[in-house]
């Protein structure tokens, strides 16, 4: 749990730019790269950590928009990537504005419970996180170069 903003905003600008990395890694032609046919593709991953944020945010009282929702998920991997980077920067200027050391330890109705503010900001940076860890391993699957988001990994050694 977050107890301050600078804490919160250290940790996200850093989980960000990891997710803004790993995005940058896709290529459009192998967005449908799944583990098996039927589970998450690239496409879908890129695309709800694009969007997802917003759900996060809005439990906490912070007005972030995620981007239009299409019927179908963008094929080109540089909306994810534009997409993306906005909603973090969106998040990051809202939090910076809104939030209070204070604030973070308040309660707020999330997943049928009172859950403090800070809990929920915890939530969304270890959510993005899980769904980076499925992203490297569809990018290997996929060929592609797997970014060192958190260390080096085998291709950066």
């Amino acid at each position: 749990m977050y107890r301050t903003v600078t804490d919160f905003l250290s940790d996200w600008d850093e989980a960000a730019k990891g997710t803004t990395q790993a995005l940058q890694a896709f290529r459009d032609e192998k967005l449908d790269q799944a583990i098996v046919e039927g589970h998450n593709t690239l496409r879908w991953l890129g695309w709800h950590l694009a969007t997802s944020p917003a759900f996060f945010a809005g439990l906490t009282g912070l007005d972030v928009e995620a981007a239009k929702q299409e019927e179908n998920v963008p094929g080109e991997s540089e909306k994810m990537v534009a997409a993306y980077k906005k909603i973090a920067d969106d998040i990051h200027h809202e939090a910076e504005k809104k939030l209070t050391d204070e604030k973070m330890a308040e309660t707020v109705e999330a997943f049928g419970q009172q859950v403090p503010r800070g809990a929920i900001l915890r939530k969304l940076i270890d959510h993005q996180t899980h769904h980076r860890g499925q992203i490297t391993v569809l990018l290997r699957q996929a060929g592609l170069h797997v970014p060192g988001v958190m260390g080096p990994t085998k291709e950066d050694q």
